[in-house]
């Protein structure tokens, strides 16, 4: 019978290898591969089969044997590891029947890959969209498999990379973690198997960041997480949403869009190893304006939102002071009930118009003055008047205002920027600040809302107070 019997016999161990593809062999009057791979089959090979095993990097000669074989009429079987049309052979037999013109008959046995038994090692990182590359450019250029590493690291695809290194092949991993480290936060789990499946086997799980290329060798196989992939028990977790479908159920369809708008922010943010309190105030940023600037020019202090956070759950701060009620309109009232906060605005107090006739000042100047004598150590937050923030610097000067934190974003032409430059120099008080002439009601309201729900930061899971 002509026929060929293109067979993956799996990563390395007995245990992985097919029925179908024992079978294969068993019946196979001859058996073509690369030599060190017949320490696995050798036990299933029947009397009197043919063996013929030929070096590294002779597919094609291996490839012609069992056609030249085949041709006289032999049942013959190629082997290769993991399965045989993943960088395998099945491509090139199927290339060369066609070259030849041939009538013999092939059949292709797929086998347990390589990274599909890394990946069970590893714990589950392929529970989502998953794509393959090898880093290997002896018979594709350079350039067409950086495109590829780049479209798989903007793709949020969990990743793995085959043929990672070799003797001559020292650079590429290193092109490829520094082009995902682009487009990926640092905090990436990575997991890498050596020899998957066969007794030299070494399983290790470490980040994007702190991956060491130099420990890795020709027989390791890596897989890089997506942005939703995370680490536990040692293991490597790429969920495929069940858990998030099931904790949505009753949730109001406004906080599911929030969380999709969150991610798809997320994963277009220039930079990708934010603090994670910065990234949520970002976040929020860009959300409500649709403003990717907001990379540019949203300004916090180290730690701000964190620290402001504290505040709230320790119950030191209590109040919310903002310069206009656009502002106090759009901060949730959700969260302030449930953590016991009052947001307030003077500008509609009645004696802020007469105060403010009364000192030559604006309505909101005046609503601040009145504010800080009521709440001098409340959050305040501007996305207004510039003279109101102006109003406070001053007052905090005096040392008649203390606040627990300031919000800064001001919007317009007049004072704006100068205002915001006026806040920067309170190191003592936690700021955030969106610089520049950019601002506006929207933002400080949001900023706030950033504040009051950092703790579902970690979990990239807004709304919660929708």
């Amino acid at each position: 019978m002509k026929k060929i019997i293109i067979a993956g016999i799996g990563p390395g161990s007995k245990e992985d290898i097919t029925p179908a593809v024992l079978e294969a062999v068993r019946e196979a009057d001859v058996v073509v591969g690369y030599k060190y791979y017949f320490q696995f089959i050798d036990m299933y090979v029947k009397a009197g089969c043919e063996c013929i095993d030929t070096g590294m990097k002779k597919e094609r000669e291996r490839a012609e044997q069992a056609f030249l074989l085949a041709e006289q009429g032999k049942t013959v079987v190629v082997i290769s590891s993991g399965d045989a049309g993943l960088y395998g052979m099945a491509p090139l037999v199927y290339e060369m029947k066609r070259e030849r013109g041939s009538d013999v008959e092939i059949e292709a046995l797929p086998g347990i890959s390589a990274f599909q038994k890394a990946a069970s090692l590893l714990g589950a990182p392929i529970g989502h969209d998953t794509c393959l590359i090898s880093l290997s450019d002896l018979m594709t250029p350079w350039e067409v498999i950086e495109r590829r590493i780049k479209a798989a690291a903007v793709g949020d695809f969990v990743t793995a990379a085959y043929n990672p290194k070799s003797h001559g092949r020292y650079w590429q991993l290193y092109r490829l973690q520094e082009l995902f480290l682009q487009e990926r936060a640092a905090e990436t789990p990575v997991g890498y198997v050596r020899q998957a499946g066969r007794e030299e086997q070494e399983v290790k799980v470490t980040t994007l960041g702190a991956f060491d290329p130099e420990d890795v060798d020709m027989f390791t196989v890596i897989l890089i997480g997506n942005s939703q992939s995370y680490i536990a028990d040692g293991k490597m977790i790429t969920p495929r949403g069940y858990y998030r479908e099931e904790a949505n159920e009753g949730n109001k369809i406004g906080q599911n869009i929030m969380i999709e708008s969150f991610r798809t922010i997320a994963g277009e943010l220039r930079k990708k190893d934010y603090p994670l309190d910065h990234q949520w105030a970002l976040l929020h940023a860009i959300h409500t304006t649709a403003d990717f600037d907001m990379e540019n020019i949203l300004y916090t202090d180290p730690g701000a939102v964190e620290t402001l956070y504290n505040k709230v759950k320790d119950g030191s701060l209590k109040t919310i002071v903002t310069d206009v009620t656009m502002v106090t309109s759009g901060i949730r009232k959700g969260a302030l009930q449930r953590l016991g906060i009052e947001a307030k605005c003077y500008l509609s107090d009645s004696s802020v118009a007469e105060f403010a006739s009364a000192n030559n000042i604006t309505r909101t100047q005046a609503g601040i003055r009145l504010a800080v004598e009521e709440h001098p150590d409340a959050l305040f937050a501007f996305g207004n008047a510039p003279t109101a923030l102006m109003e406070l610097c001053d007052l905090i000067r005096k040392g008649k205002a203390h606040p627990a934190g300031i919000i800064a974003a001001p919007v317009g032409f007049v004072h704006v920027k100068e205002s915001k430059h006026m806040v920067k120099p309170f190191k003592d008080i936690p700021k955030i600040i969106v610089e520049g002439r950019k601002g506006g009601s929207n933002l400080a309201a949001t900023l706030c809302n950033a504040i009051m729900t950092f703790d579902d930061a970690a979990q990239l899971k807004p709304g919660r107070d929708l």
